[in-house]
């Protein structure tokens, strides 16, 4: 299990996370996804034999945000 954080680049409005947190609900292998439309990011923890980052990306990228790793 991976627990990453991303951040966001495209989110506009408040109810930006929700539509981030669905993909939860899309995509095998998700246990949890956590959007902040404040801190412009995306916490997600997720089993890595089951979905890849680039997978995850491409879910994002559907929906119209931009995704980048974030580090300290």
């Amino acid at each position: 299990m991976i627990k990453q954080v991303f951040r966001v680049l495209k989110m506009y409005c408040p109810t930006c996370p929700m539509r981030l947190e669905a993909i939860e609900d899309e995509l095998p292998g998700i246990k949890r996804i956590k959007a902040s439309y404040q801190k412009e990011q995306m916490i997600i923890e997720y089993d890595e034999s089951q979905v890849t980052e680039a997978q995850i990306r491409q879910a994002v990228e559907a929906k119209g945000y931009g995704l980048e790793i974030k580090t300290a």
